[in-house]
């Protein structure tokens, strides 16, 4: 039998435990001496404690609520004397990780989430790939966690100030959200993006519901050449596209301008509008497409036997089966639009000036941490889209009767 298991089933203490809560310890602790700057001595101190820790909690401390609670409390208390009440905070989340990392590791609850049957090998591969996933997530979502917080801060500033490392209240103010709320070139900039956005959404989920709809009808000839040309803007370089629209709606807005009379500011809006209709028209028809594979064809042959045309039977028998594709391709192509900038800078000008426009402007012509309030409210917005196009998703399989999961 291997370190990784023992007699009665335990872990080997000096074998395994203790090299790996060690190893843990001395990453926690790099990453705490070089908050304080003094990475060397941090990934020192880390390793000790860590492989002491090991030991005492596993050997010395069968109670393993109590075991966690107070190497939390002391941990918190250490980190409270260094660093305040952000010290203490730090400190605590160390050692609530490191405290949950020692028994899992000491008691053999690794083994618990894999088959009985898995090898020593095996049962390191499944635990590690599952560290390397949450590793993953980790380095997705942390620059959005850093945002929120600074959106907070009471200084013109786009770091963490000590007050706000302390937690001192002084530290944070809404003044940030105010400026956006009560500043004209951000509300003109929201006014347009929730008018473009919109508009925009309603062209690519009405042109990308029927493109999907008819691709997907077996006789239509090159389905798949088409297909790859619908989708196409989401897959060249996003600059390209820009340019190539630039082009392109100039002669259109020329045409407008000279042949119909249109204003200069109501053509800028068409421009813009029809070019995040482009952007966003392949989600839906991605979205539809994998909505229309579980479609059964027998339905609209059937609503057609019964007399129903063509319209009365997309209306009322097509339509509801696959309209959690259709609304999930929509928010999709909604925050595309939403949150795109480098088409708008090509194609619109100063009056359809956007938020993700504006918020480039806050950030290479004048910096102001107004931005930071912006990028909270759209992550905000993105994530309760992304939540509810989640719920669509499984009411969908719900529909076709498969499994959520």
């Amino acid at each position: 039998m291997s370190d990784l298991s023992v007699n009665k089933g335990q872990p080997n203490m000096s074998g395994f435990v203790v090299p790996v809560v060690g190893g843990l310890g001395l990453i926690l602790g790099f990453l705490t001496g070089n908050v304080v700057g003094a990475p060397l001595v941090g990934l020192l101190l880390g390793a000790v404690i860590g492989a002491v820790l090991a030991v005492v909690l596993n050997r010395m401390v069968p109670n393993k609520a109590m075991g966690r609670w107070a190497v939390i409390l002391g941990f918190a208390v250490i980190g409270f004397l260094f660093g305040g009440l952000g010290g203490a905070v730090g400190g605590a989340l160390i050692g609530a990780i490191i405290s949950w990392f020692a028994y899992w590791i000491g008691r053999g609850t690794y083994r618990k989430s894999v088959p009985i049957y898995y090898t020593s090998g095996q049962t390191l591969w499944w635990n590690s790939f599952l560290f390397v996933c949450g590793a993953i997530f980790v380095f997705l979502i942390t620059p959005i966690l850093v945002v929120l917080p600074l959106s907070f801060n009471a200084e013109d500033f786009f770091t963490f100030t000590p007050e706000m490392l302390r937690l001192d209240p002084e530290g944070y103010s809404l003044k940030h959200y105010r400026d956006f709320f009560q500043t004209d070139d951000w509300q003109l900039a929201l006014k347009n993006s929730l008018v473009i956005a919109p508009i925009a959404t309603i062209i690519s989920v009405s042109l990308g519901t029927l493109a999907a709809i008819g691709l997907s009808q077996s006789h239509v000839p090159f389905r798949r050449p088409i297909m790859a040309i619908l989708i196409s803007p989401m897959i060249v370089p996003l600059i390209i596209s820009a340019t190539g629209m630039f082009f392109f709606y100039s002669t259109l807005g020329n045409f407008l301008e000279g042949s119909l009379g249109m204003s200069k500011s109501l053509v800028g809006y068409i421009k813009v509008i029809l070019a995040h209709a482009v952007l966003g028209i392949p989600f839906v028809i991605i979205t539809v497409t994998a909505t229309l594979v579980g479609f059964d064809r027998s339905l609209t042959r059937a609503a057609a036997n019964m007399g129903a045309d063509p319209v009365t039977t997309f209306f009322r028998v097509q339509m509801p089966l696959i309209l959690p594709g259709v609304i999930s391709g929509g928010l999709f192509a909604f925050i595309t639009s939403f949150d795109e900038v480098v088409v708008v800078l090509f194609v619109g000008s100063a009056a359809q000036k956007t938020l993700p426009w504006q918020m480039f402007i806050g950030l290479r012509e004048q910096i102001s941490p107004t931005i930071l309030a912006v990028a909270t409210i759209l992550v905000v917005i993105s994530i309760g889209l992304l939540a509810t196009v989640e719920l669509l998703r499984r009411r969908s399989e719900r529909l076709r009767g498969m499994s959520p999961g």
